[in-house]
């Protein structure tokens, strides 16, 4: 399961995607996040779903290393969607268990959260497929730097979002590596209910935290030994440039916005 978890993962490639510039993937990104929450059809999740599949063409990534990302959000779609079915109210009634009640606005609510879910997933996955940590961390710099003006550590921000995001993937391999050497002990973390495999869960997060101290202790000293003292007057070898490329985005990003606007006024 802990394998499946692709968030923070960066795959090199060639494909437009990957040549765009970071500034305009993180626009873009924040752009397809909000703009998710207003559709509120299943004609606009079509369009959503469409244009999603797009963009995993596009970035030449493999379709099942983008899908597997969502095998961890399992229990989480199905608690949501028990949670909209039995609580979202409604009229029409399906079926009733003890004090609760299924109605198929439920459903439907239960279906729309889902979906959002899902996309919300995929939709921010691609942004660290296709973006090194490096780059990203200068495009989040370059775009807190107006914020500057009023206080706000730009460059220190961006690192710490960078080095967060950086480490997903290593603090996940190293989770996995204590499970393995507390299973081959006789530690069991398969078997059960869902509660005693969480509470088996327990003693992995004193070593576990140990490393994750010992990691952030040899950064720390290797960006000392490297003279790092924030971003005061560092140079860089590539300058971000925006180019033809990412002005091409533009229509695509219009037509999403305009097929959602229409199925939710229409549909």
């Amino acid at each position: 399961m802990l394998r499946d978890i692709t968030l923070g993962q960066f795959f090199p490639g060639n494909s437009l995607l990957h040549r765009m510039d970071p500034r305009v993937k993180i626009l873009w990104t924040l752009f397809y996040i909000i703009l998710l929450f207003f559709v509120d059809t299943y004609w606009g999740f079509l369009l959503y779903g469409i244009f999603t599949v797009g963009l995993i063409v596009i970035s030449q990534i493999r379709p099942r290393l983008v899908l597997s990302g969502l095998r961890p959000l399992l229990y989480l779609l199905i608690f949501t969607a028990i949670l909209n079915i039995f609580v979202s109210g409604g009229e029409t009634v399906l079926f009733r268990l003890w004090i609760f009640r299924a109605t198929k606005e439920g459903l439907y609510n239960a279906g729309m959260m889902a979906l959002r879910l899902i996309f919300l997933v995929l939709g921010s996955s691609m942004l660290t497929f296709t973006t090194s940590p490096i780059v990203l961390t200068d495009g989040i710099e370059h775009l807190l730097r107006p914020f500057r003006k009023i206080g706000l550590p730009a460059h220190e921000i961006a690192m710490m979002m960078t080095i967060a995001i950086r480490f997903i993937p290593t603090i996940l391999e190293e989770t996995d590596k204590i499970m393995k050497a507390q299973a081959a002990r006789g530690a069991d973390f398969e078997t059960g209910s869902i509660f005693r495999r969480a509470k088996a869960m327990i003693p992995l997060l004193i070593p576990l935290f140990i490393s994750a101290f010992r990691r952030a202790d040899e950064l720390a000293v290797a960006m000392e030994c490297r003279c790092y003292h924030g971003g005061e007057g560092r140079s860089r070898l590539h300058t971000l440039r925006i180019s033809s490329l990412d002005y091409k985005t533009v229509p695509a990003a219009l037509v999403l916005c305009a097929g959602v606007v229409l199925t939710r006024i229409y549909l």
